[in-house]
């Protein structure tokens, strides 16, 4: 397990920016990655659409499928009625020793303001009123308001607004089968989720940092 999460690392690390922040998280005191030591770990995608729950699971999957492995092969339609103790013996029984879920919690619109911003073109700058200052566009001393304000005007200023979004929050955890325990859990907030593939990407980057800010996952090693 902890390669997979150094995998992790160098997959998602490399991307530029993202829409998911961590909301909350939780470990547990007595648990850390390095005692762990998962050799085979389930991927389960709680989502109500077939064709997502297979898509998220397989994104985490690939990064490591020699452990990783995706759960709609064990876990589907067949065994849906099976009680809770079925279920784990099933995970047992094919020698799964952790889990890491991903759960939809709910979605939540937000209204967020977008300052606006100050535009400045061919080196103007205007120092305050009364004063004059050649620039772009060759105003100069003794130029009246208007012929300033017709030049600067229109590119100086760009008025901030108010825009309505809509933010995802997902649950991920790790659980220790071998003591069928909960170890580490967090929930994420995102602001785009149309695309899978970068939303989980988004989600594990995001967790991978709170595992070693929690002291769950060691520290980055320095080269």
């Amino acid at each position: 397990m902890k390669k997979i999460l150094i995998a992790l690392i160098c997959v998602f690390f490399a991307s530029c920016g993202s829409n998911t922040t961590i909301v909350s998280s939780w470990r547990d005191p007595n648990a850390t990655l390095s005692k762990e030591q998962f050799k085979k770990v389930m991927v389960v995608a709680l989502v109500k659409n077939e064709s997502t729950r297979r898509a998220t699971e397989n994104r985490i999957a690939s990064i490591n499928p020699n452990v990783l492995i995706s759960s709609y092969n064990y876990l589907n339609q067949q065994n849906l009625n099976l009680s809770q103790e079925e279920k784990l013996k099933i995970l047992q029984n094919e020698n799964f020793d952790g889990v890491i879920t991903m759960r939809f919690i709910r979605a939540d619109k937000e209204t967020d303001y977008v300052p606006g911003t100050a535009n400045y073109y061919g080196g103007m700058a205007y120092p305050g009123m009364g004063y004059g200052y050649v620039g772009g566009y060759g105003m100069g001393y003794g130029a009246g308001f208007g012929g300033w304000y017709g030049a600067y005007a229109p590119a100086y200023y760009t008025p901030g607004y108010y825009q309505e979004n809509t933010y995802y929050y997902i649950e991920t955890n790790i659980f220790d089968l071998k003591n069928n325990k909960l170890v580490w859990s967090a929930t994420t907030k995102s602001l785009d989720v149309s695309d899978v593939n970068t939303t989980v990407d988004e989600i594990m980057e995001a967790c991978v940092q709170q595992m070693r800010a929690d002291g769950y996952m060691a520290p980055k090693e320095k080269k």
